[in-house]
């Protein structure tokens, strides 16, 4: 089996092997070694050279089999180790799990707060810019003889289920949701209606590097099905004026509270500490973007000056 032959194995609970000529020599050199010594028991000439011969050919030929059996046995026990990962990571929500969690979210919250369609494309636009992701294929046909879409993901804590459900629910049930690790949930859109969904109502709205990104998304899906999409702008608006701060707060933003409780003077505390309860809110952003490595300290400085008073 060829080293460019070992990497075409399927992730799947079966093990499909490459074809291999190694039991067809063997077999081969088989035939000849009981020939050869057949020949040999009777006295014929040159018999133990060709007895030799065989021999050698037999271990080389069982030799290089099982090099390619243990080779392989490493592949498929390397693919069911990342198969079994790949399921134990991303697995999918059930409908009527969706359905509870989205029920209890319309008990608890304003449903009406998207009737407006240009309030939900800035919210969608702070959530994706917070904490999602776009992730843009290769143009083309695959080697496995399929056209890939990109995706728009976006990443949350198991507890906003139910918004995301909420979510899912005004975009017209569009994508699907996996979860991921323990705690985690990806909503996921990969068709071509719901990118172009996202992409119209999240047009000029973004405000951070990530809208490079969105840039490259729009000439991907121009390019592949002949549209023909604007640029997408840099959003200046002011942020009281939409929901984009509130998108990107609930994708990356929390509330802290501190309680320090009283602890007077003593040998070991040089200083009295009095009984005081804190409260912080805390925006997180990675230093760079990664998928267009651009930094995002001058737009965090940017936006730190809307909470100077």
């Amino acid at each position: 089996m060829l080293k460019l032959n070992r990497s075409n194995f399927q992730a799947h609970p079966f093990h499909l092997v490459s074809p291999s000529p190694w039991p067809l020599y063997t077999s081969i050199s088989l035939l000849s070694l009981t020939t050869s010594a057949v020949l040999s028991f009777h006295g014929f000439a040159y018999a133990e050279y060709n007895l030799m011969m065989s021999l050698i050919s037999l271990i080389l030929a069982m030799s290089f089999w099982w090099r390619d059996v243990i080779a392989e046995g490493k592949l498929n026990l390397k693919s069911k180790i990342l198969y079994t990962y790949n399921l134990n990571i991303a697995r999918t929500i059930s409908v009527e799990n969706l359905e509870k969690h989205l029920n209890d979210y319309k008990n608890k919250n304003n449903t009406e707060v998207f009737k407006n369609n240009n309030n939900l494309g800035y919210y969608l636009a702070g959530l994706l810019e917070g904490d999602g992701h776009i992730s843009l294929p290769s143009l083309g046909v695959t080697t496995l003889n399929r056209v890939l879409n990109p995706r728009i993901v976006f990443t949350s804590h198991i507890n906003n289920l139910g918004m995301y459900a909420f979510i899912q629910s005004e975009l017209g049930n569009i994508g699907r949701f996996q979860t991921s690790g323990d705690n985690a949930i990806r909503y996921i859109i990969g068709d071509i209606k719901g990118i172009m969904l996202l992409v119209n109502l999240m047009h000029s709205k973004l405000r951070t590097p990530k809208n490079i990104r969105f840039n490259d998304l729009i000439k991907f899906m121009n390019t592949k099905y002949s549209l023909d999409t604007p640029e997408s702008l840099l959003d200046n608006s002011n942020y009281v004026n939409n929901s984009w701060f509130t998108g990107f707060t609930e994708s990356d933003g929390h509330f802290g509270i501190k309680y320090t409780e009283k602890k007077t003077k003593s040998d070991t505390r040089k200083r009295s500490v009095s009984e005081s309860v804190t409260l912080k809110f805390i925006l997180n952003q990675r230093l760079f973007d990664k998928s267009t490595s651009s930094s995002m300290k001058p737009f965090m400085e940017s936006f730190s000056i809307i909470f100077i008073l």
